[in-house]
Order: C-alpha cells, then structure tokens, then sequence
C-alpha cells in the first residue's frame, strides 16, 4: 500500500496574520494516562505551528487576518446556564421515526441515550467524558490514528482542547439497524468550542450516523474548531451524514478524514448552511482493494459568508472507486471556495474516480472559486473531474412566469432543481426537508 507523499515548503517570509490564540496548557482536560499522553503531544504540535496565512497554498483564497483569536475563551464552569439552550427541532430524528442512540453535546456536559440491544452487541456510542471512564483503552487506542494533531494548527488545537467528542464503535459484524444521531451545541459570543468525534466500524460492521454542529445567530464572535476521524473496516458499511448549521458569527474550522479497507463502502454526505467563515478539510484514503466512498456535499451562501472546502480522494489500492459531487448556490457579497484532488497513488491500477462540483450564484457580488485536480501516479485508470460557475438561466424562468408562477416562485423551483441530484443522493426525507428549507430561508432573507 502506498501511501500519498507530504510536501513540506519552507517559506523565508508569512503574510501578516491574526494574533495569536491565549489558550494555555492549563486548559487541557484532564485525562486518564492514555489520553492525557495524546493530548500533551497534540499541545506540542499547536505551539509548533503558526496560525495560516494566504502564502500557505491551501489557505490562500481564505483570509484569517481578522481572526479575533486572542479574544477567545473556553466556557466557563457554572456559565452554562446563561446561554440559550438547544432548539427542540435539533433533537428530532432525521432518518426516521426512531433513534438507535442519540447524543447532544452541550458546553456543560451531555446527553446521551442508546439502545440497550447495540449496547449488548458490544456497541459504542458515547461522549468522550464517559468513554474515558468507562472505555479509556479503547478511546485511547483509537484516537489520533486518521487524523494527526500535525496535520495543522487547528487539528492539533482540537486534539489538545476537545472536551466534547463522541466516540462511535461498531464491533465486528454487528449490524446497527436504527440510526444513531448527535447534536453540537455551540451558544455564545467570544467562546470557543471544541469537537472531536471518532467513528470506527469493525470488518462486516454497518451503521448509520448524523452529525450536526449548530448554534444561534449572536453579537460578536464565536469559534469552532473539530477533529473527525473515520475507519472502515473490511467490507464494513457507513453511512455519515454531516450538517453544519453555526451562526453567523461562528469561525469554524475542521480536519475530516476517512480511512477505507478492502471492500469497505463509505457514503459520505455534507451540508453547510452556517457560519461566517468555514475552513474544511475533507480526505478519504480508499486504503484497501475494492474500496468505495462517495462524497456528496450541499452548501447555501448568503451575506458576508465565506466556505472553503478542501476535499481529497486518494486512491491508495488497486480497484478503488470514489465519486464527489459538491453543489452550492451563493446569494449577496458571500463566497464559496472548493479545491479538490483526485490522488492516485503507484500500482492503484483500475481506479475510477469523479470529481464535480457546480456552483449557481444568484448575485452580481457573489463569487464561486471551483477548482478541481488530478495527480496520477497509475497508468490502468479512469479519472474525470468538472467545475461549473454560473447563474440562474432565463429560458426556466419564463417558462415557469408565463404559466403564471411568481419570479419569486420561479426562481426557488429552478434553485431546487439545480439541487436535486443533491437530494436524489440523500437517502433521508428528513434530511431533505431540513436543506429544502434552508433553500427556501436563504432565498427569503
């Protein structure tokens, strides 16, 4: 197995950047040996690192000089109660009429259910507090083995800082009928929050999982940095569904990466709805033979805001298939920025991999940066890749108002077609209802 080359640059000259962030190391959890070694290590690699600038090629069509890091500070104990509480609408089922577990992640501590049948199985799911009480081996056996605290500064800060996490764990074979759910809440101006979730299915294991980061729309600044680590074990199936719906004043930045062996099969799917700024990085290593993971990501922009995806498909073994389709619409003065390789490492013959992602910008100061790439170190394959930016075409339009609709009207119906090989992709109504009506918010404001 081959795996994909790092490139270091060294530079004699950094662009201006933000002030530095005031966290020390005395706001590092507490932790059992195992972990409390991790964490240490991951402070370690945040001092070695500078805050990114535009110089750093992977940062340079997102800005951090107005940064406000020296204003950030972690939520204090007793605080809690004074910010707003989770919306009832967040803790409704997405995939259904039942939960096989659900977890909600509160600056103060958590909430957490699951079936007691999966937990008989040998299932996992927890937040990381109690998985260091009650499965500290396994927590620290697991974490920081897809995702290193050195992959950049605002990975090695979670991994340091992450007191909520969710620690996910399907034991060999078992089979999770019913979907599990977790919520992030992150209320508050001038806070920062940090996440790290661990999702690890054993060979033969398959389970369903939704994510979703949130919080209200307040003065000020807040932020948000997380770590999401991903295996598929042999011929294991997941299906990981990611919402992302912060306030607007919310600088949210995350290290993602999913690690797939022989037969194993990942859907991956995204939605960004949220934030001021978002700063994304998205891997998936298809690491065993016969491996497949798709990635379908939808985003909606509006005002001021800025999302920067950066998603890689690295094909690693010999007949591994990935297909990525990203869609997103802008609206006002926001912006969206996606880069996407296709990496194919020496002797992966027979890969096939996709790439696509298509923007509609609905205003005249939007701007959509598409930029996709293909690196191929194999000589027996099928890549293609495509990157559209346009607007709203007219022929639709005045076919829908000559029959009467409304510009208005017209104009959502064409917006949720351009969506709809996002939806088809998306095997739960409530998950569709939930984007749908983020168009219909969007298209509103």
């Amino acid at each position: 197995m081959q795996e994909k080359p790092k490139v270091t640059v060294n530079r004699t000259r950094r662009e201006s950047a933000a002030k530095e962030f005031t966290f020390t190391q005395a706001d590092i959890p507490a932790s059992s040996n195992g972990l409390a070694s991790f964490r240490a290590s991951a402070w370690d690699s945040f001092n070695r690192h500078s805050l990114p600038v535009n110089t750093d090629e992977a940062w340079r069509r997102t800005d951090l000089r107005l940064l406000p890091a020296a204003d950030f500070k972690l939520p204090k104990d007793g605080a809690f109660e004074d910010l707003p509480a989770v919306p009832e609408y967040l803790l409704q089922s997405l995939t259904g009429d039942q939960h096989g577990g659900q977890i909600t992640l509160l600056p103060g501590g958590s909430q957490i259910q699951l079936d007691a049948e999966l937990s008989k199985k040998g299932v996992v799911f927890t937040d990381f507090r109690t998985a260091e009480k009650d499965h500290a081996d396994l927590l620290a056996r697991l974490i920081g083995q897809i995702v290193k605290p050195d992959d950049g500064k605002f990975a090695a800060l979670a991994s340091a800082l992450a007191q909520n996490g969710v620690l996910l764990y399907v034991p060999k074979n078992v089979q999770v009928d019913y979907p599990l759910h977790s919520v992030l809440w992150g209320p508050g101006s001038d806070l920062a929050h940090f996440s790290h979730l661990v999702v690890y299915v054993e060979d033969g294991a398959s389970v369903t999982y939704v994510h979703e980061a949130a919080s209200p729309d307040e003065v000020g600044h807040a932020m948000h940095a997380g770590v999401v680590e991903i295996y598929v074990g042999k011929d294991a199936n997941l299906r990981f569904v990611e919402l992302q719906s912060w306030g607007r004043h919310v600088w949210n930045f995350s290290h993602e990466r999913a690690r797939v062996e022989r037969g194993g099969n990942l859907d991956w799917i995204f939605g960004a709805v949220g934030s001021r700024l978002t700063k994304n990085f998205s891997d998936l290593d298809l690491a065993g033979e016969g491996s497949v993971g798709r990635m379908s990501g939808f985003y909606f922009t509006d005002g001021t805001q800025h999302l920067d995806h950066d998603t890689q498909q690295n094909h690693l073994a010999p007949h591994t298939t990935s297909d990525l389709l990203f869609k997103g619409a802008l609206k006002g003065r926001s912006r969206s920025v996606w880069q996407g390789m296709i990496y194919v490492a020496p002797g992966a013959q027979k890969t096939d991999g996709y790439q696509a992602n298509r923007n509609l910008v609905l205003d005249d100061k939007a701007r959509a940066d598409s930029i996709p790439g293909l690196e191929i170190l194999a000589d027996d394959v099928r890549c293609t890749h495509g990157a559209t930016v346009g607007k709203l075409e007219q022929e639709p339009l005045f076919y829908l108002k000559s029959r009467g609709i409304p510009q208005h009207e017209a104009e959502r119906l064409v917006v949720e077609g351009f969506f709809d090989p996002i939806m088809q992709r998306i095997p739960f109504e409530g998950v569709r209802e939930r984007f749908q009506q983020a168009i219909q918010d969007k298209l509103s404001a």
